[in-house]
């Protein structure tokens, strides 16, 4: 009788076990979609009477989540997202940090160990030091779970990968095919392979791009486009159209079907990025009727993956997250309508006069390795071999950089790491002193523009998080670093 029970008891587990894993989301899709602002949402909602968008603003979860560091409009956000850390631990400050070494801007996911496949570039997620959404996924399904990550650029998806996707591809647009790096396991996917082979993506390359409705009905139509409306090629601006991001949801959909993703017990992740900034956008926020027309395809492309993924897998059987991305910010058209005009401070010119400063102080000798972002990097060999004080020179700078039109605050490095801005600093590639700008400077360099301002302090990002099987939503706005533990809740 003692074992019956015993026997009872275990199938009733077993039987428990497998509902609760039958009753779980079976395949999570993560779409991050650049320039997209809640503003903009809004302002185009009732131009969706169905679709993707239409059907998220119904009846997703929404929210808003803010950045707790400084952004720059590059590849920092999307670490954050993904990892749920701060440059500071993940280590992406922006889209390239400087080499002490060589005195030159370098890709921040650079790495000569990882070979590109169908690209030139040498790229692998082994410099990013936090775990990704992707990690942690792998970490808890095992290695039975199908992870993919699919984009328009390949930073960004080789971050939305992280260390643990079986593969990731990215749409090279002047090759017009998908390509990839050598880090992961499964290379370049089948279903990319084959959507190279068949011509598609230059079918859609080679059409253009016109308004799809009349221009009268658009809101936010420029003078020009009053007058001509738009036209392009396509293939001449394919990462900044409509095109891009049909070609992220049919390759999405293609990998779906291929490996059969959400169709077993084990859940599976999808990671997409797509893009809303045409080819004029100076903002992220809607000025013309080509952003206007960008955002009706991506409402189309989401309704078709949703209505796919519900014939393929059911709709209580997965999960969709739509978060926006910084890239712009205000253009600025907007600030000088508020009579805050956008000035530009030059890092490159700053550590020139730096350097003409401490010779002046201390010698005719190259004080200065480089300006690079918010950082300036002392030559620490000469420094040393003179038997100076680092930190004396560090404070001297500071104090000069105080002086200079723009600068908000300057501090030497080890002051920075404990001050405000500390999660915006990762240690090792920032410079001997850093320093923050005042609100509406942009900063700059000569010759790489990968620190160009997101003027707009602690941007907000929307967040739709729709699920067939969700029976609650969390509560109040996030943070970008709670993204990652409400996907793994």
């Amino acid at each position: 009788m003692h074992k019956i029970r015993i026997y009872i008891s275990l199938i009733v587990s077993l039987l428990c076990i497998n509902f609760s894993l039958v009753a779980q989301p079976r395949l999570t899709v993560i779409v991050v979609v650049d320039g997209m602002t809640q503003e903009n949402l809004t302002t185009m909602r009732p131009y969706w009477s169905a679709g993707g968008l239409r059907l998220l603003s119904e009846e997703a979860f929404q929210t808003t989540a803010t950045f707790p560091h400084q952004v720059y409009g590059g590849q920092e956000t999307m670490a954050t997202i993904m990892t749920g850390a701060t440059p500071a631990h993940h280590s992406v400050m922006a889209d390239y940090y400087f080499n002490r070494n060589e005195r030159t801007a370098n890709a921040i996911l650079q790495d000569p160990n990882a070979s590109g496949i169908g690209t030139d570039y040498s790229m692998s997620p082994r410099s990013l030091l936090s775990t990704t959404i992707t990690d942690a996924w792998r970490m808890h399904q095992g290695p039975q779970a199908k992870i993919y990550a699919i984009g328009l650029l390949p930073q960004a998806t080789i971050i939305m990968a992280g260390h643990a996707a079986n593969a990731c591809c990215w749409l090279d647009a002047a090759k017009q095919q998908w390509v990839t790096t050598s880090f992961y396991s499964e290379g370049l996917p089948a279903a990319a392979d084959k959507m190279n082979i068949s011509g598609r993506i230059n079918t859609l390359a080679e059409r253009e791009w016109t308004p799809r409705m009349d221009i009268t009905m658009y809101n936010h139509p420029t003078d020009q486009e009053k007058k001509r409306g738009f036209t392009y090629l396509t293939k001449d601006y394919l990462l900044h159209s409509p095109a891009a991001n049909t070609l992220v949801i049919e390759l999405a959909l293609a990998q779906q079907e291929a490996q059969k993703l959400g169709s077993d017990i084990y859940p599976d992740l999808l990671l997409l990025q797509l893009n809303t900034l045409s080819p004029k956008a100076e903002s992220d926020a809607i000025e013309s009727a080509e952003q206007e027309d960008m955002y009706m395809g991506i409402n189309q492309d989401l309704g078709f993956l949703m209505e796919q993924l519900n014939k393929r897998i059911g709709k209580d059987k997965y999960q969709i997250l739509v978060v926006g991305r910084p890239i712009k910010g205000y253009s600025t058209t907007t600030l000088e309508m508020a009579n805050l005009p956008i000035q530009r401070f030059n890092s490159d010119r700053a550590a020139a006069l730096i350097g003409t400063y401490l010779m002046a102080i201390h010698g005719h000798e190259r004080w200065v390795d480089g300006g690079y972002g918010p950082f300036i990097y002392l030559n620490r060999m000469l420094i040393e071999k003179k038997r100076m004080s680092l930190e004396m020179i560090q404070r001297q700078v500071a104090n000069f950089l105080m002086d200079f039109e723009g600068v908000q605050v300057a501090y030497p490095i080890h002051e920075a790491i404990l001050s405000e801005d500390k999660n915006s600093i990762y240690r090792k590639h920032a410079g001997d002193v850093y320093f923050r700008l005042q609100d509406n400077w942009l900063l700059e360099n000569s010759e790489e523009q990968a620190y160009d301002h997101v003027v707009q302090p602690q941007p907000e990002i929307p967040l739709l998080y729709w699920s067939g099987a969700m029976t609650s939503f969390p509560e109040g706005t996030l943070q970008a670093t709670d993204i990652k533990k409400l996907i793994l809740k």
